[in-house]
């Protein structure tokens, strides 16, 4: 059976801060005020890493497509093979 290992993250806040976040947390059905952090701060970086590969994606597929724009490759032999086949079927 496998260990999870486990680390320690301390981190000061004002106590208008501690209260207003344990609040929430109880408020949102919370054990407790760490769980309520790990939950929320692990939403949020979720959605961060999830909007930064996107940007990622987008910017490698603009590439991809500029460069298919300015530099065409060549037809391979299927895509000549289905543009005879479909020439053949329409009678161009």
């Amino acid at each position: 059976m496998g260990t999870t290992k486990t680390a320690r993250f301390d981190m000061r806040l004002s106590l208008e801060q501690k209260e207003f976040f344990e609040r929430a947390a109880l408020l949102g059905g919370y054990r407790n005020l760490t769980d309520f952090i790990i939950a929320v701060s692990k939403r949020e970086a979720a959605k961060i890493i999830e909007k930064n590969e996107e940007i990622i994606a987008s910017n490698r597929d603009k590439r991809i497509f500029f460069n298919a724009m300015v530099d065409p490759a060549e037809p391979n032999e299927k895509l000549i093979s289905v543009k005879n086949d479909y020439e053949a079927m329409t009678g161009e």
